[in-house]
């Protein structure tokens, strides 16, 4: 693969309906996932787990990223082979997750700031040499009494950029992703409010920083009820008001738009996404940056045993399908049979 910018990269990611998988989990993260399935989270099987997925069938044509954390980046498959070189040999491109996770705004306010700055452009240099072509940093926008807040939303946002400029000057492609949480009693129109309010902070700090919107990736929330919600909106519904709250505050020149599943079900995902794609009307490349959504089948089917890989691998290969078909707007529920 010879994608000499930072545009080309980007726009491989999201090429031909492919999407990027998600499977940069903390160890607390992926631990909890283990716990459902009664298996240790020991390096070993996180390794076993990761790479049964990397090397998936389904990963061709289906996956243009993978979101690494930072110890599997570093880790070798069973061979010997590194995973890096494992994710490249079906076609994808390997990415990493720079955040250092969440504190809190201010004690009591129920908001949060991202960290990770301080050091970002050492850990940076080091990931590019190990093969890392894409980075993804997380913000996270609570929905409540009084929040989000101008401050809250102002000060993600501002780091978000500071971020994109210093993976740019590294030579990786920045993916943003501001996550409005879908936890809460809200309903959709109060998401979009806040969702607007995100995107319009995000681009304009962007902008001001000089970041090249055509080498950089969005991965944002739907807009859709809170989880609590007593009334959920619909597929369609979802569909026609994220679209409208991207069209109205993302720039048309960049390459592409990569959802996050955000505690959907893996069906919501793939159907709200394929409604978007359906009603068109947009630029950019509409797909996914799914973590659960994708993988949820295939650790279920998994459970920890060696016997259970190839079924495994045929779950998450068939989500990786439907969410291609999705991403091309030619997705229906049949499929799913």
């Amino acid at each position: 693969m010879s994608l000499n910018s930072l545009n080309e990269i980007a726009e491989y990611i999201v090429s031909d309906g492919k999407g990027i998988l998600a499977a940069d989990e903390s160890t607390g993260t992926i631990k909890k996932r283990f716990d459902t399935i009664d298996t240790e989270s020991n390096e070993n099987n996180r390794r076993t787990y990761r790479e049964m997925l990397f090397q998936s069938e389904g990963m061709k044509d289906n996956i243009g990223g993978v979101i690494l954390f930072d110890e599997t980046i570093k880790q070798n498959a069973a061979d010997g082979s590194s995973l890096v070189s494992v994710i490249l040999k079906q076609g994808a491109l390997p990415g990493i997750k720079v955040d250092k996770g969440l504190s809190p705004i201010e004690d009591g306010s129920g908001e949060t700031v991202t960290n990770g700055l301080d050091d970002l452009d050492q850990r940076c240099k080091e990931y590019y040499k190990i093969g890392a072509k894409f980075t993804k940093w997380r913000a996270v926008i609570n929905i409540g009494d009084g929040i989000p807040s101008d401050n809250c939303i102002d000060e993600n946002m501002s780091r978000l950029a500071q971020y994109a400029k210093i993976v740019q000057v590294n030579k990786m492609v920045p993916i943003v992703e501001p996550e409005v949480l879908m936890d809460g009693s809200h309903d959709i129109d109060q998401c979009y409010s806040a969702t607007s309010r995100v995107l319009k902070s995000l681009f304009a700090h962007l902008v001001d920083l000089g970041v090249d919107i055509e080498g950089t990736i969005l991965k944002p929330n739907m807009v859709i009820s809170g989880s609590t919600c007593p009334e959920q909106a619909g597929v369609q519904e979802v569909a026609k008001k994220t679209l409208k709250c991207l069209i109205e505050n993302v720039p048309e020149d960049l390459p592409g738009i990569t959802f996050l599943s955000g505690g959907q079900s893996d069906i919501d995902a793939t159907a709200h996404l394929d409604a978007m794609n359906k009603i068109g009307g947009f630029k950019w490349k509409l797909s996914f940056s799914y973590g659960r959504a994708l993988q949820q089948a295939a650790l279920k089917t998994w459970m920890g045993k060696d016997e259970n890989i190839h079924s495994a691998q045929a779950a998450f290969s068939h989500r990786a399908l439907m969410n291609k078909e999705a991403a091309l707007g030619i997705w229906n529920k049949d499929s799913e049979n």
